[in-house]
């Protein structure tokens, strides 16, 4: 065994779990990604996908994504900067900045890539990032990745607008700031304090970066994402947003007044050396952004759906926190009791997602319990009645 191999053999954390029979990862899906999926040839409900408006089986966007294969092809075989760009990536380039209100927009072919490839270019070496400290793992990687010493990169308290305002003042005054944040955060279900942020960025002459991964379709006019919720969305220099959640499909965008993006166009790394966005994935999400706009009640129900668990949730006795999204943190603080709550959900007919450590420390483990617009009373009924009974079980609620 080499020196790697022995380094790398020393995590035997899957081993211990898989030992115990509580293994959660990797779970093989049998259907399409809807509120009821077909797993170990049973029907189980669904609380677990990003699908925020159920769009992933819709008949419309499937047949978009046919037909665009039959058209183009597989693949485009290129980056878009040589040979990969078609008139569908304009297409969809130009509804996007239409939609969430900028002047451009370039699609990459994975939300991750946008933030690893757009945040290193936006600073210099005399340059800083102020971040909040629960940003999603694209934007640290993207932060990684900068020029501008780790010095000025400042990490604030997540959602503590006294302790983004000293990150600032720690600044340069002269030097180029960009604050960047989520507008949902994916764990907690959260939402970023955008009118103080904007107020503080205007008052230290710092840019706004919003990445509106898990905000896009949920919240704003027609789903426009927090940005438009707030009304703040000519504040904001950079809106990202992704695909692979409410849009059905998979990739991510990047929108901006129009000397960003050609900046971007010609300098960011994972547009300029990516294959392109595929013809299929292209054209199903230019048929999911119609369908958001065109079909309002999906937000609706959303949301009435939403308040109705989240209500549910708090009577049974669950820790949520502060969640005021679909997305429903629901608290274990103990890893392996984390792993036994997801088993027996999963036995009981209900998928969950586990978060433990390291991704949370240990105390902050929880389940994340995530709604769609396909889900139905009935079927959150279903979910409180059996997650509350496991929950007891294990002590976690009375």
């Amino acid at each position: 065994m080499g020196l790697l191999q022995e380094k790398l053999a020393k995590y035997t954390e899957p081993q211990r779990v898989k030992a115990l029979g509580l293994y959660p990862y990797f779970r093989e899906i049998c259907s399409a990604q809807d509120s009821e999926v077909i797993m170990d040839g049973k029907k189980v409900l669904m609380f677990g996908s990003n699908s925020y408006m159920g769009l992933t089986n819709h008949p419309k966007i499937k047949q978009a994504a046919i037909d665009a294969t039959e058209k183009y092809g597989t693949g485009c075989a290129g980056s878009r900067f040589l040979n990969g760009t078609l008139d569908i990536h304009l297409e969809l380039e130009k509804k996007l900045a239409e939609y969430v209100g900028k002047d451009e927009a370039i699609c990459v072919s994975a939300g991750f890539n946008v933030n690893m490839g757009v945040i290193p270019k936006l600073v210099g070496p005399h340059d800083y990032i102020i971040y909040d400290e629960r940003d999603h793992a694209s934007i640290i990687t993207g932060i990684q990745l900068a020029m501008t010493p780790s010095k000025n990169k400042l990490k604030f308290k997540h959602n503590d607008m006294d302790s983004l305002e000293q990150k600032l003042q720690m600044c340069d005054p002269k030097a180029v700031k960009v604050i960047v944040v989520d507008g949902v955060y994916s764990m907690e279900g959260d939402v970023a304090k955008l009118p103080k942020i904007v107020e503080l960025a205007k008052k230290y002459e710092a840019a706004v970066y919003v990445d509106e991964a898990h905000s896009l379709g949920v919240f704003g006019n027609q789903g426009r994402g927090v940005c438009d919720h707030f009304g703040l969305t000519k504040d904001v220099d950079l809106i990202m947003g992704t695909f692979s959640k409410s849009m059905a499909s998979i990739g991510g965008f990047c929108a901006a007044d129009s000397s960003v993006i050609n900046w971007l166009r010609h300098s960011a790394y994972s547009y300029i050396f990516s294959a392109s966005m595929t013809p299929a994935a292209t054209a199903a999400a230019l048929a999911s952004l119609e369908i958001i706009k065109s079909e309002p009640e999906r937000q609706t129900h959303l949301w009435e759906i939403t308040r109705y668990a989240i209500e549910g949730f708090r009577n049974l006795g669950f820790e949520i926190g502060p969640t005021e999204t679909p997305i429903i943190p629901l608290y274990i603080r103990d890893n392996d009791k984390t792993y036994m709550f997801t088993k027996m959900a999963f036995d009981e007919g209900v998928f969950i997602n586990p978060v433990v450590s390291p991704a949370v420390p240990p105390e902050d483990t929880l389940i994340r319990f995530s709604l769609m617009a396909t889900n139905t009373k009935e079927q959150v009924d279903f979910a409180l009645d059996k997650l509350g009974s496991c929950a007891r079980k294990l002590g976690i609620i009375k």
